[in-house]
Order: structure tokens, then sequence, then C-alpha cells
């Protein structure tokens, strides 16, 4: 019986899944790539996207295997075998409805909305009981629109009242995607963007590019998030209570 049981409890041991978080203002690029991912036949990977209702275009509509009106449940199978599901509550709800359904995916992956500073989403996966046995973060991914990141970044800086929310998903990002390379036709001021980035983090990989056409392995599932790299900056980060 002993011996019966502990096989048992071996196999029904919990396996974390993978998250990633995608950030990046409006119009930067985050519903382009998610669309890529979704579409992409190449990776032959599952994953299951989080997309909030205020998403800025939406999952493609042409990737879906039912319309999305006819859509009774909020989760969606899409034509690759990955999954959407649109979050109009609570994300800690999601992501304990959606567990039994993604257990054995190759990951998860959460848009947030432009305008969200990425700290409370991080937060979760590390205080919340309901979530940290059952996730991991492994990377979280900031797309900047290349021709608006320095305009954002000094009006948040003369702005002294103004959430420094640009400063935020930059900070947080593991991979910095560079995206709208194409509009920045100097490539000093490339350069000059980059050195800027690197003034708020110094340590995350950026990637440049052009339409979000990323490969979608050097974002996903490469164990790039640490938490102890944002408690060197915010020792009580994880005393804190997530405000969404």
């Amino acid at each position: 019986g002993f011996l019966a049981k502990r096989m048992l409890g071996m196999n029904t041991e919990t396996r974390k899944v993978p998250v990633t978080v995608f950030t990046g203002f409006l119009g930067s690029g985050k519903t382009t790539l998610l669309n890529h991912i979704l579409t992409s036949t190449e990776h032959k990977k599952r994953y299951a996207i989080i997309e909030n209702e205020l998403g800025e275009v939406g999952v493609d509509e042409n990737v879906l295997c039912v319309p999305k009106e006819e859509v009774e449940e909020e989760i969606v199978e899409v034509v690759n075998g990955c999954m959407c599901c649109t979050v109009r509550g609570d994300l800690v709800e999601a992501l304990q409805r959606m567990y039994t359904k993604v257990k054995n995916f190759d990951g998860v992956l959460i848009e947030t909305t432009g305008m969200a500073d990425p700290a409370p989403v991080v937060q979760t996966f590390f205080v919340d009981k309901n979530v940290e046995p059952f996730y991991e973060l492994d990377c979280v991914v900031t797309v900047v629109d290349a021709m608006q990141i320095i305009t954002r970044l000094e009006e948040e800086q003369e702005d002294g009242m103004k959430r420094k929310e640009a400063v935020e998903q930059l900070a947080f990002a593991d991979k910095i995607l560079l995206n709208k390379i194409d509009l920045v036709t100097d490539s000093l001021a490339l350069e000059r963007i980059e050195n800027r980035i690197r003034r708020i983090n110094c340590v995350a990989s950026i990637v440049r590019c052009e339409y979000s056409q990323v490969d979608p392995s050097s974002l996903l599932g490469v164990k790039a998030f640490t938490i102890d790299r944002i408690l060197a900056h915010e020792p009580d980060f994880l005393s804190e209570r997530p405000q969404f």
C-alpha cells in the first residue's frame, strides 16, 4: 500500500507551466507578435494565449477554429493547436480555471494592456498561492515601437506625477523587441535608442525587428526570468500585494 501510494504521488506531481508575459504600449506590435505565434506551423508547440479584452486589434479571427461571436466560452482553440483565452475579469481566476486544460501545454503567453505596469502580473507568480504551485514565470518580453519609445520616456521624465509605465515595462524585461526599425532610417538613431534603453535595463537582450517578426523559440521556454534581479532593485517587491 505505502509503495503504491508513493508511486501514485509521483505520477500526480504538479507540473509548473512556463509563462511568458508580453508588455508594450498600444501599437508597439504585441498583438501582431502573438498572431505570428498563433499562426506559425514551424514551432510545433502548443501555447495558450491569454489576451485581455482591451487588446488593440485582438487575435486575428482567421486563425480561430470558430467565429468569435459563436464562442460560448472564453477559451478558443486555434488552427495550429494553440489556444486563445480572453480574460474579462481576474487573471488569477483565469489561470486557475485554465490549468487542467493547459497543464500539458508548452507554455502560457499573457498579453498585458498597453498602459499596464507589469509588476502586479509578475508578483502574482510568486505571491499568489493559487498560482505559484502551478505556473512559473519564464520570460518577460517588452515590445517597443522604435519611433515612439524616446518620446514616451521623455514625457514620463518631464511629468513628475505621471506613472512610469514605459520605464517599468523596460525595467522588468528579459527580452526587448525593438520593433518597427524599418521606420528609423538613421542607424545612429537606432544606436541612441538602444543606449537609452540600456540606461534603464542593462541586462535584457535587445532584438531589432520589423513587423514583430521574431523566431518564437528565442522568446518562449528560455528560462530568462530571475526574481533576484528584481529584488536587487526592489527588496520589498514580494511583500507588497499585487495591485491590478
